[in-house]
């Protein structure tokens, strides 16, 4: 239990951090589930619209903390294969 003043300031900004970047972590899970649905019934337009709308909110993400930026250029790297290669099976 944090005992000094600014050790309990401390604790009350690492709360605040953590959960905006728990909504931030969960808004990309979210886009990238949007997409990941879309590649699943094997709509083209739908999956392309989501991964539109996904990438921004990923680098976003990356550009905050919440993922590292290589991993977020690969997320989006892998799902835009994935959406290229279901519109190359039309």
């Amino acid at each position: 239990m944090a005992n000094t003043v600014s050790a309990k300031k401390m604790t009350r900004k690492i709360a605040k951090r953590t959960a905006i970047n728990k909504s931030r972590r969960s808004r990309v899970r979210t886009f990238v589930r949007k997409v990941e649905e879309a590649l699943a019934t094997g709509n083209k337009t739908d999956a392309a619209a989501a991964l539109r709308a996904a990438e921004p909110e990923m680098m976003r993400a990356a550009q905050k903390g919440i993922l590292h930026k290589n991993t977020a250029s690969r997320k989006v790297s892998r799902l835009a294969s994935r959406v290229k290669a279901l519109e190359a099976t039309a």
